[in-house]
């Protein structure tokens, strides 16, 4: 294959995820053994297997399922089940386990890595899996013109070449510790549907995984059936799955208190409490987060120490007790402290609004107007007031302007806008501070066009500081990103506010095995529904 460009010289490509605002609690990870996924899974007796899987989503199905391109919350849940990586991270714990990969990759040297397909694995049309779906599934990502959002994150794969029918050898720029928690990114598709007609089979999915796609109608549900060749370490306990797509909130709460459905996400965090008395609810901790972002080219947000006032200025615990209902955890640092490389910053926001007031001052800022954009996500409206009332109370007069998420960036991406706050999360595509930290600091769209500060001396440090640790591993690796967390922490040019947790609601009467993901979506692997 042609050798296409590294992160050091392809710029990092990112999108506004559809729908995507949830998280992961887990494991920045470099290899290690795999998790063994059957060893939790409900025995035979204890399941139905001609039951059928009734769910409750909030999402709105958008967008196509081609695992290269997929990042709608709906497609990208149905993706977990639809296809397989080499190497995939469990929905839930984000550990990495072989999946299509016969065992996790076997290092022949430090940039070296041979990979074994698990014999007899077949896609949906029956179709055997060979390592030239590999290598193609690979490549195509890898390439820039792809459109991807991911080739970025696979930037440190050199070449994907075929040793025999079943075997692969990957090989990198140099030595990648994060090997096991990045090859999953890229889904194995068989080539020979995916180069035919890419569109259609956006449409259409083949994959390798336990469930296959019966149809997918906007505004109704997306109808799984059991894969019954897959042959893998998570087969389908379940006959079928059918995903309810219920965007109304009451809707969901009601099919849920009814019984018409077996589990729901989204719970909203009014409903918290009676829901539980219906079903079990719990509240995960989630990287997802509300960030507030800066146009650094429009002063005098060009000044840290304005930026960072307005993160002195807001009562957070009212914002999180009022605004979210006790569900979110004020940032202490870019990651949450649920995370195995959390690392507290050097500069923590916690509410004074005296020094607020006194870093205006230091910045000769006085008699400050803003229109604050935020988008119009349920639980984003409920906090928008209260961040305005903590603004307001420093002398900053603040306008909302909440909206659509489409419209909101429109106004971003024209350079109409100075301030933002809004949610996201990268973590469903992965969870290691790397991917995590590059998706909105690296050299893409956020920092060049809607921060607008890559020219910028910080932003500079910053990168030298990511693109160090890539390279690193243990200790060394985790210093690196210490000093990233510090600074840009102390640059406030796009911060977090909270990380908020995810209320998942689901019948444990009904579903052996369930556990709620720290993602937005449901996982149904190794999860049936209860016999008799």
């Amino acid at each position: 294959m042609n050798r296409f460009p590294t992160r050091r010289t392809a710029g990092r490509i990112t999108a506004v995820l559809a729908g995507t605002v949830a998280a992961a609690v887990v494991l920045a990870g470099c290899g290690g053994a795999a998790s063994t996924p059957t060893d939790n899974a409900p025995s035979a007796a204890e399941v139905d297997p001609d039951a059928i899987i009734e769910a409750g989503i909030s999402y709105a199905l958008s967008g196509s399922f081609d695992p290269m391109i997929a990042s709608g919350a709906v497609t990208v849940a149905a993706n977990w089940h639809i296809f397989e990586g080499l190497v995939d991270l469990d929905p839930v714990t984000k550990e990495p386990y072989a999946a299509l990969a016969a065992e996790l990759p076997t290092a022949v040297d430090d940039t070296t890595y041979e990979v074994d397909i698990r014999e007899g694995a077949t896609f949906h049309n029956g179709d055997p899996v060979t390592a030239d779906d590999v290598v193609f599934s690979y490549e195509r990502v890898m390439d820039p013109a792809s459109g991807s959002l991911f080739t970025t994150y696979i930037d440190f794969i050199d070449t994907v070449t075929a040793v025999d029918e079943d075997t692969v050898q990957i090989t990198t720029d140099y030595p990648f510790s994060l090997i096991n928690s990045r090859l999953g990114i890229v889904k194995i598709v068989p080539k020979v549907l995916a180069e035919a007609d890419a569109e259609a089979f956006g449409s259409t999915p083949v994959g390798s995984g336990p469930y296959s796609l019966v149809s997918a109608v906007p505004e109704d549900k997306l109808v799984f059936e059991r894969y019954e060749d897959y042959n893998g370490p998570r087969p389908a306990l379940a006959a079928g799955m059918n995903w309810n797509l219920l965007a109304d909130a009451a809707a969901r709460v009601t099919a849920m208190s009814s019984g018409t459905i077996q589990a729901m996400e989204d719970v909203p965090y009014i409903d918290v409490d009676q829901l539980a008395s219906a079903a079990d609810v719990e509240s995960v901790q989630s990287f997802g987060l509300l960030f507030m972002m800066f146009n650094t080219k429009a002063a005098p947000f060009d000044d840290a120490r304005v930026r960072q006032a307005f993160f002195y200025a807001l009562d957070m615990d009212k914002i999180i007790e009022t605004g979210m209902l006790g569900n979110a955890t004020a940032a202490t640092s870019f990651l949450p402290e649920t995370y195995p490389n959390h690392h507290e910053a050097s500069t923590v926001y916690t509410y004074d609004a005296d020094k607020a007031k006194s870093l205006l001052e230091e910045a000769g800022v006085s008699d400050l107007s803003i229109t604050l954009l935020t988008t119009d996500t349920g639980w984003v409206k409920e906090v928008a007031p209260l961040i305005k009332e903590s603004l307001d109370a420093i002398g900053v007069n603040v306008t909302l302007d909440v909206g659509q998420s489409a419209a909101q960036y429109a106004k971003v991406d024209s350079g109409d806008y100075t301030v933002m706050v809004a949610p996201g999360d990268p973590s469903v595509f992965g969870s290691d501070p790397d991917l995590l930290m590059n998706w909105w600091y690296g050299n893409n769209v956020w920092s060049n066009t809607r921060v607008n500060w890559a020219d910028s001396a910080e932003y500079k440090e910053i990168r030298a500081l990511l693109d160090t640790a890539v390279q690193q591993e243990g200790d060394e690796q985790q210093e690196t990103w210490n000093e990233a967390f510090d600074a840009i922490a102390e640059q406030a040019a796009l911060y977090p506010l909270f990380h908020r947790k995810l209320p998942t609601a689901w019948s444990s009467q009904e579903l052996v095995g369930f556990q709620p993901v720290p993602t937005t979506g449901l996982s149904f692997l190794d999860v049936g529904v209860a016999a008799g």
